[in-house]
């Protein structure tokens, strides 16, 4: 028995060590002068350099290996001009990704293969070689040259600002060569010394704070030479990766995406002017000149005291995971304005209609189940209250609109034989229509989206992230029911047990990434996220949507405020309900009658 526990400590020792040695961060400090040039070879992992205004002549190098990973793997050639790194793991297969802090102004050239290379601050040259590896620079516009380079491939790339035009030149090679010159700054390019003494102030003193100020500006400024080579790579200028769409092939503009610059949404208008710079000018020159956008100035209130009206406030409470919560009264709510509580009179079950869009995916991927789509659609068609008002939006790769605002279940079910399905997904596109050109008009009615797909995007000029602005500013509710194409096509077939695969039939599943921007949507908006895993799941959410849209709150209550109310709450309006992992989401507040409610006060 002892020999028993003893192997069984050795073992544990031995997993221990295995842990330790199965990643591993190493980090090293290095010097360098003034303007130095620092040069960077990993061919096994990605590299990340930013400049950091608080270093002088220090470099901080940070290593992060999946493997454990030695001085052995690392090989420096450090002087004080010039440092040249380079990494050679002694295991092929073995990631590691390096990190550089450097100070602002120092020359940088780093190579990898197919590692993202990400160059963010104040440079003087940067130079980025790579060969599938995504290159982004962050970097001040005021005076930056720059030359990309794609060996072999077609050019793709996106930026803040427009480039100059692509060349193709000998050797099937594509450049895109040109400045950003910002004309308020110093006519001279070329860099300038920077004086090591600082100049004095007025008092002939200067604090350390001042010196340090004058330091960064001189150092920030001047020419930042950016010189890229990739032989298939995207390059990304001062355009986070995040923001990227799924399509970057530059083509002419769809409804959906005129539509949204219509909108006037700056987010998504900027989002589709670095995706498509040569259509989006070409169309937004066709616009007339917009409004001028409503300046706020302080207006004369006439103070007669304090004066006392009723009002009512429409609320939704949900828990950490965005469900509806239900049977709440007036003993659950505290609400307060200007931080000083109210008299809660009464709090009832709303009983408002919701403005409902159906958006549907009838793209490629379910192009051969079509009946599938229009069924699902008329079986939530005819789940929710006949009171909601119900729209239905298409896309593929472009939106349309089948049918506007209706009560007519009869009408909306025969739009729903007017469409045929294939083409790309313009997902984005569709989602950020919908919340620009059918919610928007509503100004703050009770909206929701609801919709079916399989969560994936191939088509949008938008990336996901620029939606999420707009969906928080748009009010509307959000339920994703994401369906596997793959669930589809198995309820197509008669007979289950002949397909290739009838197990895996059974149980097919939607991408991570789907389900992670399905989750996101719900999160933001206040709604559900249902992914599909067999199809009896979809009457099931419909169901379940109905009741969380019935589940909101009027809430009557004594108010002391002296402004109008609208469609939105006021800032000044606060609800809290006296339960732990609540959150209460507010919608409109209007003004009543003391008489219209005080029936209502006597019976409570």
């Amino acid at each position: 028995m002892k020999k028993y526990f003893s192997n069984i400590i050795f073992l544990i020792f031995i997993f221990g060590i295995f842990l330790n040695v199965n990643a591993q961060d190493f980090k090293k400090d290095l010097s360098i002068s003034t303007f130095g040039t620092i040069q960077v070879k990993n061919l096994s992992g990605k590299v990340d350099v930013q400049t950091d205004e608080e270093l002088e002549n220090e470099v901080l190098l940070e290593i992060d290996a999946e493997k454990n990973f030695t001085e052995n793997d690392l090989r420096i050639n450090a002087k004080p001009k010039k440092i040249d790194i380079e990494i050679v793991p002694i295991s092929s297969n073995n990631r590691v990704d390096v990190k550089l802090k450097v100070p602002s102004r120092t020359k940088v050239k780093v190579e990898t293969r197919e590692g993202e290379i990400r160059l963010v601050g104040s440079f003087i040259q940067a130079d980025a070689e790579t060969n599938t590896g995504t290159i982004y620079a962050d970097v001040p516009l005021d005076d930056v040259r720059y030359k990309f380079t794609w060996t072999a491939s077609k050019p793709r790339f996106l930026s803040e600002i427009d480039l100059e035009e692509v060349k193709e030149k000998a050797a099937g090679r594509f450049v895109v060569n040109g400045k950003i010159f910002n004309e308020e700054e110093d006519d001279n390019p070329e860099e300038k010394p920077v004086d090591s003494k600082p100049e004095d102030s007025e008092n002939g003193e200067e604090t350390k704070e001042d010196e340090k100020k004058k330091k960064k500006k001189s150092k920030d400024k001047g020419q930042v030479k950016l010189n890229f080579l990739t032989a298939r790579g995207i390059v990304l200028l001062n355009v986070a990766p995040e923001e990227v769409p799924t399509n970057l092939r530059e083509r002419p503009l769809t409804e959906a995406a005129k539509a949204i610059i219509r909108s006037g949404d700056v987010l998504l208008m900027d989002a589709i002017r670095r995706a498509s710079p040569k259509y989006f000018g070409e169309f937004a020159r066709t616009l007339p000149p917009r409004k001028e956008t409503p300046t706020l100035t302080t207006s004369k209130r006439t103070n007669n005291g304090v004066v006392a009206s009723i009002k009512k406030a429409t609320v939704r409470v949900i828990d950490i995971n965005n469900r509806a919560i239900t049977n709440l009264d007036k003993d659950d709510f505290i609400l307060t304005e200007r931080g000083e509580e109210r008299e809660v009179l009464s709090v009832e079950p709303t009983t408002a209609p919701f403005n409902l869009v159906l958006l549907l995916d009838v793209s490629g991927s379910i192009e051969n189940y079509v009946d599938f789509i229009r069924k699902a659609a008329r079986n939530f068609i005819q789940t929710v209250s006949p009171q909601d008002k119900v729209a239905i939006v298409i896309f593929n790769e472009d939106v349309k609109t089948l049918s506007v605002f209706t009560k007519n279940r009869n009408m909306l079910s025969d739009s729903l034989d007017s469409f045929d399905a294939g083409g790309g997904t313009a997902y984005y596109d569709s989602l950020a229509y919908t919340l620009t050109d059918i919610i928007r008009p509503l100004k703050g009615d009770r909206t929701a989206i609801v919709i079916l797909s399989d969560g994936d995007d191939n088509r949008s000029f938008l990336p996901f992230k620029s939606l999420l602005g707009s969906i928080q500013e748009s009010g509307a509710l959000i339920y994703p029911l994401y369906v596997p194409s793959e669930l589809i096509a198995a309820s197509a077939s008669v007979d289950p047990s002949k397909t290739v695969d009838p197990l895996r039939s059974r149980y097919v599943s939607l991408s991570s990434k789907a389900n992670e921007e399905g989750e996101t949507l719900a999160q933001v908006s206040g709604g559900v996220y249902y992914p599909i895993s067999r199809l009896s799941e979809l009457q099931k959410a419909y169901d379940d949507i109905v009741a969380q849209l019935r589940t909101a709150y009027t809430i009557t209550y004594r108010s002391t405020l002296n402004e109008p109310t609208g469609k939105g709450a006021s800032p000044k309006l606060k609800v809290q309900v006296k339960r732990d992992n609540t959150f209460v989401k507010l919608g409109s507040v209007v003004a009543v009658q003391n008489k219209d409610v005080s029936q209502k006060v006597k019976k409570n």
